[in-house]
């Protein structure tokens, strides 16, 4: 459970901040966030289904963030806030949590230890810290945060407001928008993966595009994303990438897709706006997946997909007893499967168009 906050907010406040419709006592002081469970008579707490009421009608939360339909199986917390969506609610009442747990900011300046190519052109209120180095013809927009001992390349552009955690490298020419968040560890435009066969060996493709990473982009600690062969990488306005995600060269991914942890994007792929991809996925290059698609962890994507809906692959949990035995039915299917074409075929069944 975080630290409560040195200056509590009320339940009216907060209620106002978030536009939100409150029942109850508006006085209640407010010191923490925390779930349903663990939340004691100083804590916000929020509710986004009716499978959670169980836990709902025990927690001891001083105010909860419901939606109208839920509200009034809650008489007993003190402060009822109701909202359209009680997660998003959360997640902005999280985002100021933050801020007030940090306290004021470090301010604009270049620590002693940084070193700032003559050429960089840097915004207002820029902040780098120490043992960063970012090379020539950079250009660093107005309020950007750039943690220690980052390495931003020659060229680089980054937009206003965008915060890069400790040990960041950006290669030469790499773009960002506005608002972009880069945890620590992660690296943008390593040469892709990319070797012609020769009879002497494999022969290294020169990776001469970049990464263009839009707006409103979040990107993970240690994950890495490989600059074009030719054209550039493309991440697309408010993509979401989770930690140790693998995104190959020449990539595009359009708006507002996400995709969480350990998910491997070979080159090439395209992927549409809006889609949600799983931990653990692998995806093969040169590949296109429609808008709004959705796929399940642990999948393996071989082919394309034209239409959007809920995708899933990979092998559930079972004992492995049990999984003994259903892979020895898989690999039986291709003879089964001949036995019932031959079998159709003496009774006169039409034949199998596969």
């Amino acid at each position: 459970m975080h630290p409560p906050l040195p200056n509590p907010i009320t339940a009216e406040e907060v209620a106002r901040r978030l536009d939100a419709r409150l029942i109850g006592e508006g006085a209640t002081p407010i010191c923490r966030l925390a779930s349903l469970e663990a939340a004691q008579d100083d804590a916000l707490s929020f509710i986004t289904h009716r499978r959670y009421l169980p836990a709902a009608h025990q927690t001891r939360a001083a105010a909860i963030l419901v939606s109208e339909t839920l509200a009034p199986s809650l008489t007993h917390v003190p402060a009822r806030l109701l909202v359209p969506d009680p997660y998003v609610a959360y997640a902005r009442v999280s985002q100021w949590f933050a801020q007030w747990l940090a306290g004021p900011d470090a301010g604009a300046g270049i620590h002693p230890s940084a070193h700032l190519s003559g050429s960089v052109q840097l915004g207002a209120e820029v902040r780098v810290d120490a043992g960063t180095v970012i090379g020539d013809d950079a250009v660093i927009g107005a309020q950007c945060r750039i943690g220690p001992n980052c390495s931003i390349g020659r060229g680089v552009r980054m937009g206003e407001n965008c915060q890069l955690d400790a040990g960041v490298v950006l290669y030469d020419g790499i773009t960002l928008g506005d608002r972009v968040i880069i945890h620590s560890g992660a690296v943008i435009g390593a040469d892709g993966f990319g070797f012609a066969p020769s009879k002497q060996g494999f022969v290294k493709i020169a990776q001469l595009g970049s990464v263009r990473i839009g707006s409103d982009v979040e990107i993970g600690a240690n994950t890495t994303i490989d600059r074009g062969a030719l054209d550039d990488t493309v991440i697309g306005n408010g993509c979401k990438l989770d930690n140790q995600v693998q995104i190959g060269h020449n990539v595009q991914i359009g708006e507002h897709t996400v995709i969480a942890g350990c998910t491997g994007i070979a080159g090439s792929a395209v992927i549409g706006s809006r889609c949600m991809i799983g931990g653990g996925v692998g995806m093969v290059g040169h590949l296109r997946i429609c808008d709004d698609v959705i796929i399940g962890g642990m999948a393996m994507v071989d082919r394309s997909v034209t239409e959007p809906g809920y995708y899933s692959g990979g092998w559930p949990l079972q004992p492995h007893a049990q999984w003994e035995r259903s892979a020895v039915l898989l690999k039986q299917l291709p003879a089964l499967r001949q036995r019932i074409r031959s079998l159709s075929t003496l009774v006169g069944l039409p034949k199998d168009p596969s």
